[in-house]
């Protein structure tokens, strides 16, 4: 059985928490190991540890697979890796119980491709055991207004391994399923949610929000203007990335903060004396900061409840749709105003044609985004909330 553990300080070349496959013997999978440290160190091609954790986790599941099969991953050939695929394709998880998405099973299948094409480069196989196929990116339709925007080629060469998948668009939530979402999330979650919801920040960005990130409202020189910037440390990729928090929800997070957090803390520190209250702005029942993992559960139990379908990532698309509506409306006054540069900026996207894609749901989706501009910026409900 192939495991993972993580590297302690002080290992030499290896940084701390860095990922290290082992097999059934406890010995490290050393071209595993050799792949992801060159990702992690080689100046310019160093990876976030997101990435990094991500791609061990994928290389954790082939090794694994390759194990229990008795095979050699340096003999595994095409027919190896489709056989991986189809067995994602066709059985559940046994982490979630639930079927593999394609998009996932395609994001394993391109990282065991990436693997062996850095093994081949490094001689360690004679030869790819994939092949690729020539697929069109252009599509028939009419592309609209950003077709001057797509500089990609007519056609490129796919890996002949990765399965077509359906083009999801996201979908804002309506406002009463924002209302019944927000019945069945308790604290801080609720917050938590609302942050998501009125400046479209990303899971890891709303567990790293630290307590002094929090503006003090009342020593700030604001004249009438109701959003307070905030510069996030733990982004995507480490972009740089301000967020503008409407000052209603920056006097929420400081009751919050005052009452709820303060009650929790006092709590713990009464069974602990060593009890240490974290920096992070959002702490788990536990008085601990809010992990990921939690963040997960938590809002996908809250939607399951709520009848809906969706995670917490939902509440960033709702967030960018509403939001490009609302400046498109202010780029009929303002000509120079760039709606979707725009929300390229306030989301962190690295390219504008991951933002581009907002614009076909803002199309399919027009009126129910006009009750969510509204409800997110508490014209239809005053509190921001049922």
């Amino acid at each position: 059985m192939v495991s993972i553990v993580r590297a302690v300080p002080g290992v030499e070349g290896v940084p701390p928490g860095f990922p290290i496959l082992l097999d059934a013997q406890m010995s490290i999978v050393e071209p595993a190991f050799s792949y992801l440290l060159e990702l992690a160190i080689i100046p310019g091609r160093s990876h976030a540890g997101e990435t990094l954790r991500t791609y061990s986790e994928h290389l954790h599941d082939w090794f694994d697979a390759l194990e229990q099969s008795e095979l050699d991953w340096r003999l595994a050939d095409e027919g190896t890796i489709a056989a991986y695929r189809n067995r994602m394709l066709s059985t559940p998880s046994p982490h979630t119980g639930r079927p593999y998405a394609r998009s996932t099973v395609n994001d394993r299948v391109r990282t065991i491709c990436r693997f062996n094409s850095w093994a081949h480069r490094r001689g360690l196989i004679a030869a790819l055991p994939f092949d690729y196929v020539e697929v069109s990116l252009r599509s028939t339709r009419r592309q609209g207004m950003l077709a001057h925007l797509d500089h990609r080629p007519a056609t490129v060469m796919a890996n002949i391994l990765t399965v077509a998948e359906a083009e999801r668009l996201p979908r804002p939530l309506r406002v009463d399923q924002l209302r019944s979402l927000f019945r069945h999330l308790s604290s801080p979650y609720d917050l938590i949610a609302e942050w998501a919801l009125a400046t479209g920040m990303r899971r890891k960005e709303l567990c790293g929000l630290r307590l002094d990130q929090v503006p003090d409202v009342a020593r700030l020189d604001i004249d009438d203007d109701p959003l307070v910037g905030i510069p996030l440390t733990i982004t995507k990729g480490d972009r740089p990335r301000t967020v503008y928090p409407p000052l209603r929800l920056i006097d929420r997070t400081h009751w919050y903060v005052g009452e709820q957090r303060a009650a929790l803390v006092k709590r713990r520190r009464g069974t602990g004396p060593s009890y240490r209250p974290p920096s992070a702005l959002f702490l788990n029942s536990n008085g601990d900061p809010v992990s990921r993992a939690r963040f997960s559960a938590a809002f996908g139990a809250a939607f399951r409840a709520a009848g809906l379908t969706g995670s917490g990532h939902w509440l960033r698309h709702s967030f960018a749709m509403a939001m490009l509506v609302r400046l498109q409306k202010q780029a009929a006054a303002s000509p120079d105003l760039n709606p979707l540069k725009i929300v390229q900026v306030l989301l962190g996207h690295a390219s504008i044609q991951t933002t581009a894609i907002y614009l076909r749901c803002v199309e399919l989706h027009a009126d129910t985004l006009a009750e969510s501009l509204a409800y997110l910026y508490g014209e239809l409900v005053p509190d921001g909330r049922a």
